[in-house]
């Protein structure tokens, strides 16, 4: 009897700025939005907007705040003013900083890698966080810059922390990039957008149905978006039961 197919990756859509974006998000199966909130990105999501996108959606996914070498106060207060459950620390911080994040804020955390070699992964062995993800390099770029690194490089996470992977993806390399690395999760900005910060619903419709396939889970996403009739009715919070469940970590 064969062994049954994996399930899929559950998906992070990155650099939300407008709540009709989350929302959509979130309807097509989303585990989490990412808020960027360091000021040098053009996806940036200033306090008030994420704090209105946070309260909207933070009981139907994870709430992700983005940030690059910030203050510890910094985290701290945003954390609070937002209600973040996750915060993903996309600079230099060290094991020592990301620790006391979790301890001070009760989020979970993610620490990103921008690989260049296997050993930028290899790096992240020190980082005991919730998770690890790994992401292109461009100098002078944190993230969100549309370029894929070389996926096999990722064998070299020999960590139990599970992995985001992030860097370039689209509809049209998603499924490839699964294969080759098997995470935990998918993170999307500038793949699934018409500008940045300005997702573009079709876009972010192909690419969960690429990273769903053609399984169950591609058969929940098209029950989300059933035309109104008499089969259209789904019981109460049928929406959220299209994503994959959160796992518990911490």
């Amino acid at each position: 009897m064969p062994a049954p197919a994996p399930a899929p990756p559950r998906v992070k859509i990155c650099g939300i700025t407008r709540l009709a974006d989350a929302e959509l998000a979130v309807s097509l199966g989303a585990w989490a939005i990412g808020l960027i909130l360091w000021p040098g990105s053009p996806r940036r999501c200033r306090s008030a907007q994420a704090a209105q996108i946070a309260a909207a959606v933070r009981r139907r996914c994870e709430v992700v705040g983005v940030f690059v070498n910030p203050t510890l106060e910094q985290v701290v207060r945003a954390s609070e003013q937002i209600a973040l459950s996750v915060v993903q620390l996309h600079g230099e911080e060290g094991p020592a900083f990301c620790a006391e994040v979790a301890r001070r804020t009760g989020a979970r955390v993610i620490k990103a890698a921008r690989v260049r070699s296997g050993g930028d992964i290899q790096a992240l062995s020190p980082y005991h966080t919730d998770f690890h993800l790994l992401d292109s390099y461009v100098p002078g770029r944190p993230g969100g810059n549309g370029e894929t690194f070389a996926w096999e490089l990722a064998r070299a996470h020999r960590s139990r922390v599970p992995l985001i992977l992030s860097g370039g993806l689209h509809a049209g390399n998603v499924a490839a990039a699964i294969a080759a690395v098997s995470p935990f999760a998918v993170d999307v900005a500038s793949g699934v957008e018409s500008e940045p910060g300005i997702k573009d619903p079709e876009r972010l419709e192909d690419f969960f149905a690429a990273v769903y396939g053609a399984g169950p889970h591609a058969a929940r996403l098209r029950a989300v978006h059933a035309p109104p009739g008499p089969r259209a009715h789904a019981p109460a919070g049928a929406a959220a039961h299209a994503r994959p469940p959160t796992p518990t970590s911490r």
